[in-house]
C-alpha cells in the first residue's frame, strides 16, 4: 500500500434481511484500515453501500405487503444507522436502485452489447432460488443432489441474456498465474485458481420481467432486467466517479483505481473472483487496473456458521448497546486473524476488553494522570535530558508505528495491536520498576520522577494514537486528558510535544461486569 491514495471497498450488504455480526465485521476491518492509511497521510476513499435489486428482496417485499422499493429502504436504513453506531467513517454510500448506477449499468450492458460480448438464448435447466443463478452438475453433492446451500432449486426453461464469460476464461487464469497477491490470504487465490478451471459457459446476465420485475433494466431489450449479482458488483466503479458526465469525478475515479476489495470467502468465488474480474476485462480494465480482495472468514458461534435455522444468531445492535461499539470493534480486530473464521464469545469479548483496555491502556492512563496532578498539579513539562529508562520506554514507543504499519500492510490487524499492547504492558512495568510514587517522597529524585511520568505520558499518548483506528471514540477521549491531539506517522517521532495539561482523569474503558448478556 505505498500508492498516494488508496480505494477501499466493501461488499455492498444485500437489502433481503436487517444487518448480522458478520456485517459489522467486515465493515469494522474496512474502516479500521481506512482509518490507518488516513493517519499514514493517505487519500483514502471508503466506498461502502447496499444492493437493493434482486429476486430475494423482491420475495421478502411481498412477504411483507409492502413493494420492493419501500422495503430496500427500511432494511437501508437498519444498515446507515448500525454503521453509524459502529463510527464507520465511510466516504461514498452506494445504493443500487441510485440514478448513477443504473446509468453506468445500462452504459456497460450496450457497450458488452455493441463489441458482441452479449448475445441472447434460451437456456433449461436447474435454478437456485436462493443463490439467485442456474445450476450445473458440478453443483451437485455426492448423492447427486443439490444440496441445502443452494435453498430451493427449481426446474426452468426461459430465454436469457449471456455475457461471454468464457472469452476471458484463459486471460482470468493467466492473470492469476501472474498476479498472486491479487487475493489475500493466499490460499484463497489457490482456491479460485481452482474453480476457474472447472468453469465452462457463459453468464446468464438477466431475468425475465415475467419472473423478477425489481432490477434495473435493459436498455436494448425492456423484457428483461439485469442479474442482481451484474448490477451489484459495477458499483464498485459507479459511485467512485467511473464514466461520470462531470470530467473531473473520471479524474477522481482513476486517481483512486485501483480499489482494495474487502469481501467474505463465500463471494469470491465465483462472483467477485470470475464475474468482476471478466466483466472488468471486458469493459477495458488493464492488468496493471484489477483490484485485489482482502477475503474475510465467517464469525462462528461454538463452530456453526450463524443461521437463523440454528438460532445462533448474534444482533450487532444489541452488542453494542451492551457493551459498547468500542469494546465490539477491539475484540472482532484483536480476535480475529484475517481470512480465517472465528468463534464470537462474549465472555472472549469480556475478558479482552477488562484485561487489555480497562486493566492495560486505561490503568496507564489513569495513573499517570492522578500522579501529574497529584505531584505536578497537572502540569507536566518535558524533562531536558530523560533518564536512559525513560529514553528507552520512550524509543520503543517510535519503533511501535513502524511495527504496527507493517502489520497492517500485511493484513494482520491482530499482530498491530499485540504490538501496541506489548508497549502499554512496557509501560505499565516501566512504573511499576520506577514506582513514581516512591520518588515523590523524595526531593533529590525530581530529575527522576519528571522523566517517569514524561515517559508514561507520552507513552499512553502513542498507544491512544495507533489506536485511533481501532477505537476512534474511545482515544479521542484520552487526547482529551492529555489536553493533546493524537500523533500522526508524520508528526509520531517529532520532539514537538513539550507539556501535557492533564484533566480531571475520567475512566474511557470501564470495566464490563460479567453478568452484562448480549
Amino acid at each position: 500500500m505505498n500508492r498516494p491514495s488508496i480505494f477501499i471497498t466493501t461488499a455492498i450488504d444485500y437489502t433481503n434481511a436487517p444487518p448480522h455480526l458478520g456485517h459489522a465485521y467486515e465493515k469494522i476491518l474496512a474502516d479500521c484500515y481506512a482509518r490507518h492509511y488516513r493517519q499514514r497521510g493517505k487519500a483514502v476513499f471508503f466506498l461502502t453501500g447496499v444492493d437493493q435489486h434482486g429476486q430475494k428482496v423482491q420475495q421478502a417485499a411481498s412477504r411483507a405487503g409492502i413493494p420492493p422499493a419501500s422495503y430496500a429502504s427500511q432494511i437501508t436504513e437498519l444498515f446507515r444507522q448500525l454503521w453509524q453506531k459502529l463510527d464507520i467513517s465511510y466516504d461514498g454510500w452506494a445504493e443500487t436502485t441510485h440514478p448513477t448506477h443504473k446509468k453506468v449499468v445500462q452504459n456497460i450492458l450496450s457497450q458488452l452489447l455493441n463489441q458482441n460480448d452479449l448475445y441472447k438464448a434460451e437456456h433449461s435447466g436447474f435454478y437456485s432460488v436462493r443463490q439467485e443463478q442456474f445450476l450445473t452438475d458440478k453443483e451437485r453433492n455426492e448423492k447427486g443432489e443439490f444440496g441445502p446451500e443452494w435453498g430451493e432449486v427449481i426446474e426452468l426453461v426461459e430465454e436469457n441474456w449471456y455475457f461471454r464469460l468464457s472469452n476471458y476464461r484463459q486471460w482470468l487464469a493467466s492473470f492469476l498465474d501472474n498476479h498472486p497477491d491479487c487475493v489475500f490470504p493466499p490460499f484463497r487465490s489457490v482456491e479460485l485458481r481452482n474453480a476457474i478451471n472447472k468453469t465452462s459457459g457463459d453468464l446468464c446476465i438477466s431475468r425475465p420481467k415475467s419472473r423478477l420485475s425489481w432490477g434495473i433494466e435493459f436498455p436494448f431489450d425492456n423484457s428483461f432486467v439485469t442479474y442482481v449479482w451484474f448490477d451489484a458488483l459495477i458499483n464498485y466503479i459507479s459511485f467512485a466517479g467511473f464514466r461520470s458526465d462531470d470530467p473531473s469525478e473520471v479524474s477522481s475515479f482513476w486517481s483512486r483505481w485501483p480499489a482494495l476489495h474487502i469481501i467474505g470467502k463465500d463471494i469470491l468465488v465465483p462472483a467477485h473472483g470470475i464475474y468482476w474480474l471478466t466483466m472488468l476485462k471486458a469493459i477495458g480494465f488493464s492488468d496493471d487496473q484489477m483490484p485485489s480482495f482482502l477475503v474475510h472468514g465467517y464469525i462462528n458461534i461454538a463452530g456453526e456458521k450463524m443461521s437463523k435455522t440454528l438460532g445462533n444468531v448474534v444482533d450487532p445492535f444489541r452488542l453494542s448497546e451492551n457493551y459498547g461499539a468500542g469494546a465490539l470493534r477491539y475484540y472482532l480486530m484483536a480476535e480475529c486473524i484475517c481470512g480465517q473464521d472465528m468463534d464470537f464469545s462474549t465472555e472472549r469479548l469480556t475478558l479482552r476488553y477488562n484485561s487489555e483496555l480497562a486493566n492495560g491502556l486505561g490503568n496507564l492512563l489513569n495513573r499517570t494522570a492522578n500522579m501529574v496532578r497529584r505531584y505536578r498539579n497537572g502540569t507536566l513539562i518535558r524533562p531536558p535530558s530523560p533518564t536512559p529508562q525513560a529514553n528507552s520506554l520512550i524509543s520503543q514507543a517510535i519503533q511501535t508505528w513502524q511495527s504496527v504499519a507493517a502489520s497492517m500492510d500485511a493484513f494482520k490487524p491482530q499482530e498491530a495491536i499485540a504490538s501496541i499492547f506489548s508497549l502499554v504492558d512496557s509501560a505499565n512495568k516501566f512504573a511499576e520498576a520506577e514506582s513514581p510514587w516512591k520518588l515523590a517522597k523524595d526531593p533529590t529524585q525530581s530529575h527522576r520522577l519528571d522523566s517517569a511520568l514524561w515517559a508514561m505520558a507520552l507513552t499512553s499518548l502513542h498507544a491512544a494514537s495507533l489506536l485511533s483506528p481501532f477505537l476512534p471514540n474511545e482515544t479521542q477521549k484520552i487526547a482529551a486528558q492529555l489536553q493533546s491531539p493524537l500523533l500522526t506517522y508524520s508528526n509520531h517521532s517529532s520532539s514537538q510535544q513539550d507539556c501535557f495539561q492533564f484533566a480531571e482523569p475520567q475512566p474511557v474503558f470501564p470495566r464490563i461486569e460479567t453478568n452484562t448478556t448480549s
